[in-house]
């Protein structure tokens, strides 16, 4: 009986073991990243405060959706004074990351990314826009190069219409990029930025991952990048 239990106590702890490991793996097609991070599974971002030591903490969990910048309003105008907010997301509207990023800044609140949660794509933006900004060693602020590009069987299809078809798609695309592009430039500056952060890093990284060779399409920025672009500004 104790020999049992031994064993199965020892396959508990195995057990746990792999659990810990898996949970640290890096992601074999984009290296820099962990494998499963931890940005929320809400399908729309939540706003929750909590009291902590006296102080008012926003926490900001989930998807950022088209009416993101509403709720983010409402719940900056219930609970202020704020004193920080945290956030954790896969991303989502990227312009509705960038509207929620200047409201940020207007409400002047400062932003953090606790250890161990991540900050994707468009949360990139809600994120700089704290006037103060804080990563924490083991906090992941992943960028990508944005894309228009995401579903391509509507290119394929429309490829296969033909040539003016496809050429009319291929235009549409190049058009929103640049919008796109200038409007990031344009937050970067406003947010106190480097640009650099877009031309050394975001536009770096491929919009669609290739059929061969280097296939990764995230970045895990390190603590020296959070700081070299200014992405983070207080430790």
């Amino acid at each position: 009986m104790m020999r049992a239990m031994a064993g199965l106590l020892m396959l508990l702890a195995t057990g746990a073991q792999a659990q810990t490991q898996m949970a640290g793996q890096m992601d074999p097609k984009n290296p820099t990243c962990p494998l499963n991070p931890d940005w929320s599974a809400y399908p729309a971002m939540k706003f929750t405060p909590e009291k902590k030591d006296g102080r008012t903490i926003l926490f900001a969990e989930g998807r950022i959706d088209s009416d993101v910048v509403a709720r983010l309003e409402a719940a900056i105008a219930k609970s202020k004074p704020i004193d920080e907010i945290v956030v954790r997301s896969p991303g989502g509207d990227a312009e509705a990351g960038n509207k929620a990023g200047l409201v940020v800044r207007k409400a002047g609140i400062p932003t953090r990314i606790p250890a161990g949660w991540a900050c994707f794509s468009a949360c990139n933006f809600l994120f700089m826009g704290g006037p103060i900004r804080a990563v924490e060693p083991g906090g992941l602020f992943i960028v990508h190069m944005f894309t228009f590009t995401g579903d391509g069987g509507v290119i394929a299809a429309e490829a296969q219409r033909g040539y003016k078809e496809a050429v009319g798609v291929i235009g549409d695309v190049e058009q929103g990029s640049a919008l796109l592009a200038s409007e990031d430039n344009d937050f970067l500056i406003r947010m106190g930025v480097s640009r650099k952060l877009l031309t050394e890093v975001m536009y770096r990284q491929k919009a669609v991952a290739g059929a061969s060779g280097d296939t990764s399409t995230r970045r895990c920025l390190s603590q020296d990048e959070l700081f070299r672009y200014n992405v983070a500004n207080i430790r």
